[in-house]
């Protein structure tokens, strides 16, 4: 947990308040509070999706020996506030996102806040019901071109263009 942006407080108040800003986003799925702290939260919601992903992936496939698989459930307990939260990232949020390689957060930017005139933004979970607004459908990959023989590849390399016509003009008749 380096690079942080300060957010104008001193270390302990800034992890405690990202802990909970993480926390409600993932039991609620979607909250409103600045633009600044949205970008901090969104990099680390996606890590706790992910730490969630590779329990699950853990869990599943390989033996209950495997270290890997309980080093993601406690680095995500040491984080997360609530034994409800902690069961909606390991249950259905890892699910939700087990085919998806990242981005598991939008940020939308709502209003400039009345007082002190801070931008505001809804951070939300994509994919879910009632998103404010609809992801991008995944871009499908262009088909695989099969591999020509040598022979074929030499071949079509050395064909060339015909010759151009030569354009005969008007003045030269």
């Amino acid at each position: 947990m380096t690079n942080f942006r300060k957010l104008g407080r001193h270390a302990g108040h800034r992890i405690s308040m990202l802990r909970t800003l993480v926390s409600q986003l993932v039991k609620h799925e979607r909250i409103e509070t600045t633009v600044t702290k949205a970008k901090e939260v969104r990099r680390l919601a996606d890590n706790m999706i992910q730490l969630g992903k590779e329990y699950s992936d853990n869990y599943i496939l390989l033996t209950k020996h495997d270290q890997g698989s309980l080093d993601s459930a406690r680095r995500a307990a040491g984080f997360v506030r609530g034994d409800d939260v902690l069961h909606k990232i390991f249950t259905e949020l890892a699910y939700r996102y087990k085919d998806r390689d990242g981005g598991y957060t939008r940020l939308l930017r709502t209003r400039i806040r009345v007082g002190d005139a801070a931008p505001m933004a809804y951070i939300e979970f994509i994919d879910r019901e009632n998103e404010l607004r609809q992801s991008n459908p995944a871009t499908p990959q262009p088909p695989q071109r099969v591999p020509l023989d040598p022979w074929d590849k030499s071949r079509l390399m050395k064909q060339v263009a015909p010759p151009k016509e030569e354009k005969i003009f008007d003045s030269e008749l």
